[in-house]
Parts: structure tokens; sequence; C-alpha cells
């Protein structure tokens, strides 16, 4: 008896102390991202936008009254980790939802998990079509190839006009489905392509594949390669003398690390960018500044379009749980992949709102052209913040 007297006094001393504390629960959100491996500065890129998008909600209170807690895990850039790290998140950690996730070939498996665990997964860089067309209910993303191939068709097809255009691309998915998707909008709108070739990425030499470009006289080059890919193509394009009026890489060359690598060589190159410090959605000025100064504060440098994917598909998440607990339902799979259907928000990279697939229903880059190393927006005209260098002069000339 009093041992039962006890235990019922000391649950009542808890009780208090509960309630005069306020304590409040926590709600768990899953990321898995490639911290480690081939793809390990874009995955902690990402991990960096959305701890940001964490600590703002948390320091504005959480959501519901309740904090946040990221779990994190590494799927060190393997597929088959990938798997293993959701399974872990929706069976034992028990996550409302995940976010994260760099390249296909690991989104995919992450999401196929998701799937069969009713966990609702917002993707933060993924762009292969086939993803999505598999009528996984639970995956959203905030990107998709769309945003990259309109822009790209838009300055080739009104500004550009080539007359000798060659695509390359990487042997991987996402470049590939680019390469395939650009040559077919711009065939639809009556440009030639005159070449298209695959090439490994990580090729230690693009000399042999440089010369046939300049025997067939290409004047405009688009390179779904990635950032060493280009940093090598352009340094073997001024060692052979060649320059095309154009040099156009959507993937890997609109980021300041870039920049610096190449120097004034990068001068006169374009990108395609979703946002960067000082280019924004208009309206989302303030908000946009926010974010560079909290991800400054956190990590002590300007953040990327990286950073901002990461941000991007972690506010989604967020908000998605936030409607969810103001319409006094329960935080679960379900409900919050229902959510998220009716999201419509206004972010510093984009007008956000899914398609019955999951896609960003306005997900577009814009084009970039490298100018006195800062990145100036050419197109499209309604978002232009210069002029671009066509043709661009040659190596001799600068």
């Amino acid at each position: 008896m009093f041992f039962r007297r006890f235990c019922i006094i000391v649950y009542l001393m808890l009780f208090a102390l509960w309630s005069q504390t306020g304590y409040t629960a926590t709600i768990k959100i899953g990321e898995i991202n490639p911290l480690s491996g081939r793809f390990a500065k874009q995955g902690i890129e990402i991990h960096q936008g959305i701890e940001v998008a964490v600590a703002e909600a948390n320091t504005a209170g959480g959501i519901g009254g309740n904090q946040l807690q990221l779990i994190s895990r590494d799927d060190q850039s393997q597929p088959d980790v990938a798997i293993s790290r959701a399974e872990e998140l929706c069976s034992w950690q028990n996550v409302a939802a995940i976010t994260g996730g760099y390249v296909d070939s690991l989104v995919g498996p992450i999401a196929a998990i998701a799937k069969k665990h009713k966990i609702p997964y917002v993707a933060s860089a993924s762009l292969q079509k086939e993803l999505t067309q598999h009528k996984n209910p639970y995956l959203f993303r905030v990107s998709k190839l769309q945003g990259f191939v309109e822009p790209l068709c838009g300055i080739l097809i009104e500004s550009f006009k080539p007359q000798r255009l060659a695509i390359l691309h990487a042997a991987t998915p996402g470049s590939t489905e680019l390469a395939r998707d650009l040559e077919r909008c711009l065939t639809k709108r009556g440009l030639m392509v005159r070449l298209v070739e695959k090439f490994r990425p990580g090729t230690p030499d693009f000399t042999p594949l440089i010369a046939k470009l300049a025997g067939m006289k290409i004047d405009v080059i688009v390179s779904g390669g990635f950032t060493p890919d280009h940093i090598l193509f352009v340094r073997q394009l001024k060692e052979n003398r060649m320059t095309p009026k154009a040099y156009i890489g959507p993937f890997g060359i609109a980021y300041e690390s870039f920049i610096h690598a190449l120097g004034k060589d990068a001068d006169y190159l374009y990108s395609t960018c979703a946002w960067h410090p000082g280019i924004t959605v208009p309206g989302t000025e303030k908000a946009s500044a926010s974010f560079v100064n909290n991800f400054q504060k956190m990590f002590s440098q300007l953040p990327n379009t990286t950073n901002m994917h990461g941000y991007t598909s972690a506010k989604v998440l967020i908000a998605a749980m936030q409607n969810v607990l103001n319409n006094g339902q329960t935080l679960n799979g379900e409900n919050i992949r229902q959510a998220l259907t009716k999201l419509d928000l206004v972010l510093p990279m984009e007008h956000l709102y899914f398609d019955a697939d999951g896609d960003p229903a306005s997900y577009r880059h814009m084009v970039v052209q490298i100018q006195k190393g800062k990145l100036v927006v050419v197109y499209p005209p309604d978002r232009s913040t210069g002029q671009s260098v066509y043709p661009m002069p040659s190596w001799e000339e600068r």
C-alpha cells in the first residue's frame, strides 16, 4: 500500500513539473543524403539547407508548439545503403516524413521504401521523369527536368540561333534525359542539332571530342557534364584554341567554387540557375535575404542553389505538417500527404504547388552568364539582370 501511494505521489509531482516547465514533444523529420562518397559535396549542401529550415522553424516556436528533431542519415552515395537508411527511419525511428536526396539513383530507392511505409518523401534534387510516372502518391519533389529544358530551348531558339549546335551529355540518367528532351524541343521549333554525343563522367581527356567538334565547326556547345567535367573541358578548349560562340553547362557551372577554380577563364560561360543570392523570385527578396543571413550565421559562407533546394524541400514539408496541425488533424503519413497536395507557397526558388504526379508545377531555371566573375541573368527577358555577351570573345582576345 505504501509503495502504491508513493508511486502516485511521484506521478503527481512529475505531472506538476511537466505542467510548470511547459514541456513540449518533438516531431521527427527524417533526412537521407549522400554525406560521404562521390556525391558528398552536393549531399552536404542539401543537408545544410535543410538544417537552416529546421532551425528557423524551431526558433519561431516549432509547429503546433512542438520542436522539430532532424534525424539525418548518410546513404554514402550508394543505392543499397539508401534503402537501409530509409527502412531505419520509417520503421525504427518512426519519422513523420522524409526529405533530402541527391541524384535519382538514390532518390528512387528511398521513394520506394517511403511508399511501402506510407511515409511522405519530399525529394530535394531529383529530375528523372520516370520516378514520378510510377504513380507513387508519397513522393513529392521540388525540382524537375523540364525546368532546365524550357529556358535552354528558349534562349537557343530566340537569341543564339546557332548554325551548328552540339549537345553533349554525361552517361547518367538525368543528363541523358536532358539531352534527349532538349533535342526534341529544338527540333520541334525548327532548329537542327548537328551532334548529340555521350561521354563518361570523369573523362580524363576531352581532346579527341574537342577535335571532332572543331572538325564539324560547331559554334555552340551544350554540355550536360558536371563541375569537374566542365573545368577540364574548358581548359582543354583553351589549350586547343577552340572558342565556340557559347558554351552552356546546365549543371555545375553556376557556383562560386566553379568561378574560383577557373578564374577569368570562367567569364562568358553560360549555365542555368534556380536561385542564387540576389537572384530570387520577385516578391521574395526579404525571405531570400533572411535565408542568406541565417545560412551565413550557421555556416560562415554564402549559400548556393543546391543549399536552396534542401531548404525548399524542408520548408515545404514543415508547411504541410503545420497545416495538418492547424486543421486539428493527427500528424500521420496520410494527412501530411494530403496537405502536400494542397500546398501553394511562394518561396525564393519557386512558386511551389504540386501537380498530380508530385512534381512542382512551376519550377523553372534561369539562364545565367558569368561576367567579370558574377552571375548575370540573361534569360528569360522578364528575369534578366543584364545582356548576354554573344558570341563570347576568343581566348586570344581576352
